[in-house]
């Protein structure tokens, strides 16, 4: 018998969510609730230039309104930094931390553009430093905390996507675990939270595939499980753009002007192929009709 689904919503609070933030929390509310299973929500709040308690509190509104529940309290990860403290302290014991001084132009200018997308990787320039060298580098400036990573191909089974892998020396590099200011990075916080929180299903969209392999690396480094992992396609703009909060695309405070609830569900539930035509449905009606087998794999124009 497979192990119990507990799936996550994990929004940051920088704004008002947006269609493809729905997109994202249905699919992963239907996945988690169509296998009897539970649904944490954890605010990713790290970032104080970013985020806002207001926001948290929208944020959790805006869920309630949808008709999509959680289970349990919310997790802020503002107050979970002695967990990250922690994972990042077992890191440095097996000699995988080291400062990076680079301001942004030179780590740019220290990296090149291997992956199809066009992401830079670093050139772990900093790793190569003299005790010395960094001694008088601590004195100018403060630095950012980069892991050392091996070249060795990290590979998963997508449950949207199918077989995804890197080789993180070559396709990622040394990545940012903590940052010049004393922020724990994306990457770090998230595989704490997942392991703590016992997630085991983790649902969002697919431009955070290439953070898997990243994630499951720095699980297998800290002894954590593994969670399961589906990249949903995302929701593009008529021009192709994908939706982002910054560019307040179809937010939902304008959504709720012209449709209730249970119309944007349904909107959503036809664009999954969950049902055959747009039709007003609560989440709970669509509990039954989730099968990963329908849903598309490619992004797609929201219209």
């Amino acid at each position: 018998m497979g192990r119990a689904v507990r799936g996550r919503f994990a929004p940051s609070p920088s704004g008002r969510m947006h269609m493809g933030n729905l997109w994202s929390c249905l699919l992963a509310w239907l996945a988690a609730r169509s296998a009897g299973g539970e649904m944490v929500l954890r605010l990713e709040d790290l970032d104080p230039d970013r985020c806002r308690p207001e926001y948290c509190s929208q944020i959790m509104r805006d869920l309630e309104w949808l008709g999509l529940d959680w289970d349990g309290q919310p997790v802020y990860q503002s107050q979970r930094r002695e967990i990250y403290r922690e994972a990042f302290r077992k890191l440095e014991e097996q000699g995988l931390i080291y400062p990076c001084f680079c301001t942004r132009a030179e780590r740019l200018a220290a990296s090149a553009p291997h992956r199809s997308d066009g992401a830079t990787v670093y050139d772990g320039r900093c790793s190569r430093l003299t005790a010395e060298e960094r001694e008088g580098l601590f004195r100018q400036r403060r630095p950012a905390w980069r892991v050392r990573v091996r070249p060795e191909e990290i590979s998963f089974s997508d449950l949207l996507q199918g077989t995804y892998g890197e080789n993180l020396a070559r396709d990622c590099g040394d990545f940012i675990l903590r940052r010049s200011d004393g922020v724990f990075a994306y990457q770090l916080a998230v595989v704490a939270d997942d392991a703590a929180m016992g997630v085991t299903q983790v649902v969002r969209g697919s431009d955070l595939l290439s953070s898997a392999p990243r994630q499951l690396w720095l699980q297998e480094q800290l002894g954590l499980p593994h969670p399961e992992y589906g990249h949903l396609p995302l929701l593009l703009s008529h021009d192709g753009r994908r939706l982002a909060k910054r560019d307040r695309d179809l937010e939902l405070g304008r959504l709720q002007e012209e449709h209730t609830a249970p119309e944007l569900v349904g909107r959503l539930a036809c664009a999954a192929g969950l049902i055959d035509r747009p039709q007003a449905i609560t989440p709970r009606e669509l509990i039954s009709l989730f099968s990963w087998e329908k849903l598309p794999q490619k992004d797609f124009v929201w219209i």
